[in-house]
């Protein structure tokens, strides 16, 4: 995260130095923060405070979610955008966090939607609800425009079919590179639907972690604490086509994005590379 605060937790000095106790917590923590950059929320001390408790296992992760919540039930008086932005970011990062550290998962809809509901719950009222209207969203990756997102009245088919899609496939006998082109295909489109009508890139990143732990992979990695912009900006490149200005989907960004999660590659994931000039750009320089 770029101009860090003094009072924010170096995590790396944590996972080099900690035992695998500590080191599991400290991953945790570090995505459920680093996922919050996505909608350009910062948690505050507080929050850091609280991971610091639960880190050095002075706290368990049900206590650190409860420490968290009391603390805004005890504010009175106006908050302001910024108040509830802060506010969003602490319940948010602490639930992610409790989700991470647990071991149960199912591989549905209805776990996402659960998930969603879980990750959200006090903060949108549509928490845990697909959403009931159409929606766009400008992109600076794309010069303004926008992916075109799933239709509101087949939301609920769409991902009915993108689970079943899935669950059918068959990993038997693929090399790794056809592993990781799958899976990238998988969540780009499972991210294109947008279920909910906010926090659809924090719920498609919690679960996608959940579901590759699944698989057998181990994704105690801080890609999606240092670079969760870029796996937005990569989701999107992923999903958008313009053929007029001869633009197709580009799903090398989030497949570069995955192997170094999932291979241990060190591509570089810069969030200008996904721009759709950057080659434009990069030649006039």
């Amino acid at each position: 995260m770029s101009d860090k605060h003094s009072y924010e937790l170096d995590f790396e000095q944590y996972i080099r130095n900690a035992e695998p106790a500590k080191k599991d917590k400290t991953y945790a923590w570090s995505t459920a923060i680093g996922l919050q950059q996505v909608d350009g929320l910062t948690p505050s001390k507080y929050l850091f405070d609280i991971a610091k408790r639960n880190i050095e296992g002075e706290i368990t992760f049900d206590e650190a979610k409860s420490l968290i919540d009391a603390y805004y039930e005890s504010k009175t008086g106006r908050i302001d955008d910024s108040q509830e932005r802060t506010e969003e970011a602490d319940k948010v990062s602490s639930r992610i966090a409790q989700i991470l550290s647990e071991k149960s998962f199912n591989f549905s809809p209805s776990h996402l939607i659960a998930l969603h509901g879980r990750l959200f719950e006090g903060i949108f009222e549509f928490a845990g609800k697909l959403r009931d209207y159409d929606i766009s969203k400008r992109e600076w990756v794309l010069d303004g425009d926008t992916v075109m997102y799933g239709a509101a009245f087949e939301l609920k088919m769409a991902l009915d079919y993108d689970f079943e899609q899935e669950r059918n496939f068959n990993y038997r006998n693929l090399s790794m590179d056809e592993i990781v082109r799958h899976i990238a295909f998988f969540v780009s489109r499972l991210w294109q639907i947008h279920a909910f009508g906010e926090g659809n890139t924090r719920t498609t990143a919690v679960f996608t972690i959940k579901y590759l732990r699944s698989l057998g992979f181990d994704v105690n990695n801080d890609i999606f604490a240092e670079k969760s912009w870029y796996f937005r900006n990569a989701l999107v490149r992923a999903n958008y086509n313009n053929l007029q200005k001869g633009i197709h989907e580009n799903p090398e960004f989030l497949e570069k994005f995955f192997r170094n999660l999932l291979l241990n590659e060190h591509n570089e994931l810069k969030n200008r590379y996904c721009h759709i000039r950057y080659k434009e750009q990069a030649a006039t320089k």
